[in-house]
């Protein structure tokens, strides 16, 4: 019986419509995405170019924080030492004044800003210091103040401008407008009802008052900024990490250049391993017998005069014991077959080292037997 092949048109080997298709997914287009998270490394090459989660917002609400709690612990005495010196100034103003008056009261001007001012300011400074230390730590980078002549293209000018990260800022900025302008508003809506009350006060109860609103006040501002400040460094963290995430291509990059190419390293591997077997079989010719398995294993022994023990200057097996053997022939070095010996030297003794007491009486006999043979020889 004769079979006749029948053969499908290429109509009917493509997918119909009432088929289900099959979606192939090509991994290594994903290779270019930055979804690995940034080592060490490029956390530190970014640190040292001025790259680093920072918030100028929890520096602001500490300084502002600060500020006002000196202020309010200071007030008293900052408040006093100001009348006191107003009222000496304008007791002075009532007849006319000399060049030494002039100079004395600016210098009194001086002392009372030092004496009033200083102290805020020194806290204030000290707080941004350790603020910046806290989010920075110790860190001199001299990176982002390099001139670059790509920040004066205004391409990338307006690409800065309408950026992600600036479309960011803009919006903490509204919000936290608002936000601040929402709690002011609650907080003053009782407030000023009571300010026409100041005209029946002295100046010394109205100054109080007011000074107790204003504090009250800017406390409350200041917890809320605070609240947005540690939001704020949270997502510059993130957004850090973010900025600084890796593709798996650039990671697999990175290792290697921390590393070595692993076909370099191998290359160097067995460049230093040809150039120890050249200096292993350069040693041969200096031995005095060579102990071997007899096939398998091979071991160069010498001995001197002052030796402690004989030196092991060589040592391999299979191909490598063969070519001491011939390096041996050619140098008429004698090869002298001892299983147990020749293996407990390859086992127990490196290149270069020294016999084992355990093995002296063995290599003795050997040595021994080497140099009457030697001695038939030359006799």
């Amino acid at each position: 019986m004769k079979c006749t092949p029948t053969y499908q048109s290429r109509s009917n080997l493509l997918p119909r419509d009432d088929e289900p298709k099959i979606f192939v997914f090509d991994l290594q287009r994903f290779d270019g995405e930055k979804t690995e998270e940034p080592t060490q490394k490029k956390r530190q090459d970014a640190r040292k170019k001025g790259t680093i989660a920072r918030s100028q917002e929890l520096n602001t609400a500490f300084v502002l924080l600060i500020g006002f709690l000196i202020l309010r612990i200071l007030w008293e005495f900052i408040y006093g030492n100001i009348a006191e010196y107003t009222i000496y100034l304008y007791s002075h103003l009532t007849h006319s004044l000399s060049t030494e008056d002039i100079s004395e009261l600016f210098i009194g001007i001086m002392i009372l800003l030092a004496k009033t001012v200083m102290p805020v300011m020194f806290a204030i400074l000290i707080v941004g210091l350790g603020i910046n230390f806290f989010q920075v730590g110790l860190m001199i980078s001299t990176e982002k103040l390099e001139p670059k002549l790509e920040n004066l293209n205004p391409i990338n000018g307006f690409g800065r401008i309408f950026s992600k990260r600036s479309l960011v800022e803009l919006f903490k900025s509204l919000f936290k407008i608002i936000v601040i302008g929402y709690f002011l508003y609650l907080y003053l809506k009782d407030q000023i009802p009571l300010l026409p009350q100041f005209i029946f006060f002295d100046l010394p109860h109205s100054l109080a008052t007011a000074a107790d609103i204003i504090f009250t006040m800017a406390f409350q501002v200041v917890g809320v900024i605070m609240v947005m400040a540690f939001a704020d460094y949270a997502y510059q963290c993130w957004q850090t990490t973010q900025d600084l995430k890796m593709s798996k291509q650039e990671v697999k990059d990175e290792y290697k250049q921390m590393e070595g190419d692993p076909q370099i390293k191998g290359k160097i591997k067995q460049k230093q391993r040809q150039m120890a077997m050249q200096r292993m079989m350069s040693e041969v010719p200096k031995a005095d017998v060579i102990v071997t398995n007899p096939t398998h294993l091979a071991v160069a022994l010498q001995y001197k005069k002052g030796m402690i023990a004989p030196v092991v200057l060589a040592k391999g097996q299979d191909l490598v014991a063969e070519r001491i053997k011939q390096i041996a022939r050619e140098h008429r070095i004698l090869i002298v077959e001892n299983k147990p010996v020749a293996r407990a030297l390859y086992e127990a003794v490196d290149i270069g080292g020294i016999v084992p007491s355990e093995l002296y009486q063995a290599v003795a006999e050997i040595l021994a037997y080497v140099y009457r043979i030697k001695h038939r020889r030359t006799s």
